[in-house]
Parts: C-alpha cells; sequence; structure tokens
C-alpha cells in the first residue's frame, strides 16, 4: 500500500520524505524514501487514458490488477480520450478537476495514473487533488517493494527506487540552504538542500552499485563453473501470473511461493533436475515480465536477468487461457530483446491447459518434428512428463555412438554407462572383457573423456576386437 503523508514543498520531497533533515534517513533507512507503504488500507482513484482510437481495455484491467497486487481498494476508475497527452496534467484540465472532486468526494488517499508521469504532471496533480499521485512505475516499484525478500532483492529494488526518485526532488520553499563557511569573502548561498538531497540518492546509488556487483561477482563464479562441468541451464521466463512458480515445483518438487496474483516471486531460485540423456541441469526461476516494464527496474535486476541472457534454453511460460496471451508474448519478447536474449533457444510452454475445453497436454512440433511448444497444466501436474521429452529433445545434441570394449578393471566406467541408462548392447569376449555399446549426449560424453581419459584406449581395443 501507498504511504498516507502528503508531500509539502516546505518539508518534503516529492515522495513525503524530509531527505536532508538527518543525512542517516538516506544512508541507514533508504528504502522507505521512494517505497510508498503505509499500514493502513489506502483508497485509490485510478486514471487511465486512451491515446489510440482502439481503447485498450486490456491495458486498464492489468492496472487494476497491479493496485489489487499492491494491497490497494479501489474506489471508482476514471478513463479519458486524447489525442495527445496534456502538458500539465497529462489527462486535461478537466478531467483533472474531475479527478480532485472524486478525490474529495469519496474520500481517497491516492490517485493511481496508468501512465508514466513527469514530474511536473505528478506535482501539479497532487496539488490540485490535495493527496498522493502514483504513476504506473511508481506503483510496479511499490508492488516489487512488497515481495522483495533476500538481501539481493532489496538492493535492487532500492537502486530502482532511487533512480526514479532522483528525476522527482522539488526544491523546497523554505531557505533551508547550507553556507559556505564564515572566513570574510567566503559567505554565500552554498549548497541547496535540493543539491543536497541529490548528492546523498547519488552516493546511496553507488553504495548499492558496489554491493551488488560483490553480489553479481559471486553469481558469475557460479555461472563459470556450471559451464565449466557443461552443465546446462534452463531458465522460465514469461508474462507475469503464467504460472512460472508452480510449473517450477511441479518440475523440481520445490516449495517455492506461487499466488494467483501479479508478481508473486520475485527473488530467482535456482534447482539442480535430471533429464534423461542430458544428465544434470539447472532450472531457474526468474520475475515475470510485464508491459511498459520500468527502464529502472530493468537496469537494477540486470545481475538477475543474466541467468536467463546467459541461459541454454527458455522455457517461454505463457497463460494458454488468457485472452491477451498473443500481446503478452509480444511484451516478453520485447523485454527479452531488450536485455539481448531473444536469440536464445526457446520452447513454448503453454500453461493452464486445464481451463480450456477441449485441449489436453500435447507437444506442438515443426516441419523438422522439432519440439516448439507443450501444453500443460502445472496445478493439476498434467503434461509434465511431455515437458521433460521436449527438454530433452531440444538440449539433446547429436548423439555419440560408441563400441567400448571394458577391461575388468573399470568397474566405475560401466557403473557411469548404467547410472545414464545408454547402454544398447553389451556382451562379453572370449578373455571375459565386456564389450558394451553405447549412445549417449555428446555433451556427457566428452564429460566422460576428461574425466577417463582411458576410454580412448578402449575404444581402439573395441575395434581390434571386432
Amino acid at each position: 500500500m501507498l504511504n498516507k503523508s502528503l508531500p509539502n514543498s516546505e518539508e518534503h520531497s516529492a515522495f513525503g520524505f524530509a531527505l536532508s533533515e538527518e543525512s542517516e534517513i538516506l544512508a541507514e533507512r533508504p528504502s522507505e524514501i521512494a517505497n510508498p507503504i503505509a499500514a493502513d488500507k489506502d483508497k485509490a482513484i485510478l486514471v487511465h487514458l486512451y491515446l489510440a482510437q482502439r481503447k485498450d481495455v486490456e491495458n486498464l484491467l492489468e492496472f487494476k490488477a497491479l493496485a489489487e497486487s499492491a494491497g490497494v481498494e479501489v474506489l471508482a476508475t476514471l478513463t479519458t480520450s486524447r489525442q495527445s497527452p496534456h502538458i500539465k496534467y497529462y489527462v486535461g484540465q478537466g478531467k483533472a478537476e474531475e479527478i480532485a472532486e472524486a478525490v474529495e468526494n469519496l474520500g481517497a488517499t491516492v490517485v493511481l495514473v496508468n501512465h508514466q508521469l513527469s514530474p511536473a504532471q505528478a506535482r501539479n496533480l497532487q496539488s490540485l487533488c490535495g493527496c498522493r499521485v502514483v504513476d504506473r512505475t511508481g506503483l510496479i516499484l511499490d508492488i516489487f517493494a512488497q515481495r522483495a525478500r533476500s538481501h539481493e532483492g532489496k538492493l535492487q529494488v532500492e537502486l530502482a527506487q532511487l533512480r526514479h526518485l532522483s528525476t522527482r526532488l522539488v526544491r523546497r520553499v523554505a531557505n533551508q540552504d547550507q553556507q559556505k563557511g564564515g572566513a570574510v569573502g567566503l559567505r554565500g548561498p552554498g549548497e541547496t538542500q535540493l543539491e543536497t538531497d541529490r548528492r546523498l540518492i547519488k552516493v546511496r546509488i553507488q553504495q548499492l552499485l558496489n554491493r551488488l556487483e560483490k553480489v553479481n561477482k559471486q553469481r558469475n563464479q557460479n555461472r563459470k563453473t556450471r559451464q565449466k562441468a557443461d552443465i546446462p541451464t534452463i531458465s522460465l521466463v514469461g508474462y507475469t501470473n503464467a504460472g512460472k512458480s508452480t510449473l517450477f515445483n511441479s518440475i523440481t518438487q520445490a516449495d517455492v511461493y506461487a499466488a494467483d496474483q501479479l508478481f508473486a516471486t520475485l527473488d530467482p531460485t535456482l534447482r539442480r533436475i535430471q533429464i534423461r540423456d542430458v544428465g544434470t541441469a539447472i532450472l531457474a526461476d526468474t520475475v515475470g515480465f510485464i508491459r511498459f516494464l520500468p527502464h529502472d527496474l530493468v537496469s537494477a535486476f540486470k545481475s538477475t536477468l543474466q541467468e536467463t541472457t546467459e541461459a541454454t534454453l527458455l522455457l517461454h511460460v505463457i497463460d494458454a487461457a488468457d485472452e491477451r496471451k498473443n500481446e503478452n508474448i509480444d511484451a516478453v519478447n520485447q523485454v527479452l530483446d531488450e536485455i539481448d536474449a531473444l536469440d536464445i533457444p526457446t520452447l513454448l510452454v503453454f500453461n493452464k491447459t486445464d481451463k480450456l475445453e477441449g485441449v489436453e497436454p500435447h507437444i506442438e512440433r515443426n516441419e523438422d518434428g522439432t519440439p516448439i511448444a507443450v501444453y500443460l497444466s502445472a496445478q493439476k501436474n498434467l503434461g509434465i512428463e511431455l515437458l521433460f521429452q521436449a527438454i530433452q529433445e531440444r538440449l539433446r545434441s547429436n548423439l555419440v555412438c560408441k563400441t567400448i570394449l571394458l577391461p575388468v578393471t573399470a568397474g566405475a566406467i560401466y557403473t557411469q554407462f548404467k547410472s545414464e541408462d545408454c547402454i544398447k548392447t553389451e556382451h562379453f569376449n572370449e578373455f571375459g572383457e565386456r564389450i558394451v555399446q553405447i549412445e549417449v549426449n555428446e555433451v556427457q560424453w566428452q564429460k566422460w573423456l576428461k574425466q577417463y581419459p582411458e576410454l580412448t584406449e578402449y575404444i581402439e581395443f573395441a575395434k581390434w576386437d571386432v
């Protein structure tokens, strides 16, 4: 929910906190500056402006869902149409006055605008309505602040909040500027309060960047270790509330929090899974995407999204029962393009098929027979085995077929073959040595060559024996 305090030009910044009254506010509790969360439930009026001839009702419905996810009670929704945004109020003079009247009559505590407002437009609406005005970006940041649980997630949200706040600081009317020193010829206006606020935010942003860099180095180290071991990474991506966390739990038997709400999961989670003919793989559950995702969030979550940018395979989870699924796919692809992950091999996963009539779990293939989409229901646990099959086919590179002569001393290698279930035929020669024919993924075969260099000799021995 959103902060109850009303910003005052003499005492507060744009978000209702006196930034420089004590510098410790920014250094010790910076998340409160841009995170307008209150103890009581806010009562909001939603505002949406149609800028095109075709009214984007789906966008408005999504904004209502965002407001509900933030814990806000929606009192009314006001819409209007314009050819272009109004320079002062974004919605026009008449509609702005109508919003102010609705705030007074309904007792609203906040106005939520489904657009990105300029700092001046937000202040003008705030002054006219007599209550807080929060745009789409501010609302999404507030939801992220509520959902963040891990240390890294909190740092990332705080960084995005401060970057958003830095463009919305206003100068106070009261004269609270600092003076330069007391020597003759050195007195003057000194540093203004606004400059002090900006400097404190700049310092805090740098501190956050340094901390996130340390976390990022640890992630990179773990990622390099997996790459060195040839362990593929599968990353779940998709529109928010498409069912990624539920699918993650179905695949890994994990207990990740999943709920029917936008941005239910924020912090990334990684688990090991076993895939036949591929071996060990890492499955990563990432934050969901949304239309018009704030650039500050994309930038702040760069290290988290790197699990997606360096994945071997993307599982693009789609809500098959959503009428806007095609628009959601485009929105996700737009974010993937922004983080340079659009060219990564992708398998579409149409989830929630249990809500559709006549649609059974199945694999959809292209002309070459390669799986391109899987239809399933993660909540009902239907079609999960089909997903494993499709992942296996997509990750499995050229199969290696080898005939190997294993001496009696190569029991460890034979155990590895059995564990991967890659033995097609086996028999013993006259000397009691085992001759096996295997068919295995090339990635796994290269691992064994590194682990057991003597395999090259055993292949040559098999040729002579044959």
